[in-house]
């Protein structure tokens, strides 16, 4: 474990933590005026190589060469110019720090971070850390890495917990979370809805999918694969030509068969290694996914109850109403999508630019439509 400690005086600034993989849904920006909850478990912090926050250079203004150096293969609206490397933690495992009122950004409903860091160390007023809890963000603090130092904790170091551990203790993601939303004339409104952070996994899985697809149709497995991947694998990829074949692979699953094209596999939260399976084929291609979504694929829930005719009989229990359901269908989010394609460099190949364009232009209403708004 670890603490972090002010650069410029030395004094602690967080409470011990352990190091995990940064979560997918990080950059992740949900409807508007939307409540969700802190993105970093507490007592654990990830490290994000990328710059965040401003400031920002339009793509026109950026000399050649320069993004593919960055790691972006593909035209973006902007580059940011901030340090990269900032640690993300939760704001309740932050120690020592005081907000600077002056750096409140363009917030709506709390901090954006737009105009650079708003904490302060206490015990010499050096600006150390950015606190975000503006709506429709995930509320985090990110302590930038020119600002403070790691220091490691005495005692015992947790061994990572091996893939068997993990399918044993990690949950699996629900397909649903009810939103709060701020702003409504009747106050603070409620409503039933897609998980933002599967949402988010699912653009980011679908970038991966498009590559390993090499321009081919794709099938991946049935039930909440099919929900979450299909609709928009069939408007993004041409149909007549051969399908790929998708299939789950992992710990304490069997050995995916040869023919399987592409394997969706889970990424390690603690370290963000991507499972291999012991024996891998060497045309298979490897989509990772956030653990939590992978077990709801692998151990998907129940199905919901179907409603009887006629009258309840008098011995069962009675379940009305339904349980709610989000009113639309399932739409993967689309900056993830974009974010983590751009990033892939196989996003120059004529066909994948093809779709990047498509969805700027909004040439393609069913691609948008399930790509997302």
């Amino acid at each position: 474990m670890f603490v972090f400690v002010c650069a410029g005086c030395g004094a602690e600034l967080t409470t011990p933590l352990s190091p995990v993989a940064l979560p997918v849904h990080t950059h992740q920006s949900y409807g508007n005026g939307v409540q969700l909850p802190v993105l970093m478990r507490a007592g654990t912090f990830a490290v994000d190589p990328e710059p965040w926050g401003g400031p920002w250079r339009m793509w026109d203004e950026t000399e050649p060469g320069e993004a593919e150096a960055r790691g972006i293969h593909a035209p973006v609206r902007a580059l940011s110019d901030a340090t990269p490397g900032a640690v993300v933690i939760a704001p309740g495992d932050v120690r020592g720090t005081r907000l600077i009122p002056e750096k409140r950004g363009g917030s709506c409903c709390g901090l954006d971070g737009a105009d650079g860091p708003n904490m302060a160390c206490e015990a010499c007023d050096s600006p150390v850390a950015t606190r975000v809890d503006d709506c429709s963000l995930r509320q985090a603090v990110r302590l930038a890495s020119d600002a403070v130092h790691r220091v490691p904790v005495d005692g015992t170091h947790p061994a990572p917990l091996s893939w068997t551990g993990l399918a044993e203790t990690e949950e699996a993601m629900p397909l649903f979370e009810p939103i709060a939303t701020w702003g409504g004339r009747s106050g603070t409104d409620h409503s039933w809805s897609w998980s933002p952070r599967w949402e988010a996994a699912a653009g980011h899985a679908l970038a991966h999918l498009l590559v390993a697809s090499e321009g081919q149709p794709v099938k991946v497995p049935d039930g909440v694969a099919t929900v979450v991947f299909q609709r928009a694998l069939d408007a993004l990829l041409p149909t007549g030509a051969p399908e790929r074949r998708a299939v789950l692979a992992g710990p304490e699953l069997p050995s995916p068969d040869a023919e399987a094209d592409i394997l969706l596999v889970p990424v390690h939260p603690r370290n963000g290694r991507t499972w291999t399976p012991e024996h891998p084929t060497a045309s298979a291609r490897l989509v990772p996914l956030p653990l939590g979504v992978w077990l709801s694929l692998v151990s998907p829930p129940p199905s919901l109850p179907v409603p009887a005719s006629g009258r309840m009989p008098r011995d069962e229990l009675r379940d009305d109403p339904l349980p709610l359901l989000p009113c639309r269908p399932f739409r993967v989010d689309r900056p993830t999508f974009e974010r983590t394609l751009v990033r892939l460099p196989a996003v120059r190949s004529p066909w994948l630019r093809t779709i990047l364009e498509n969805l700027d232009h909004d040439t393609s209403p069913d691609l948008v439509q399930a790509v997302g708004p």
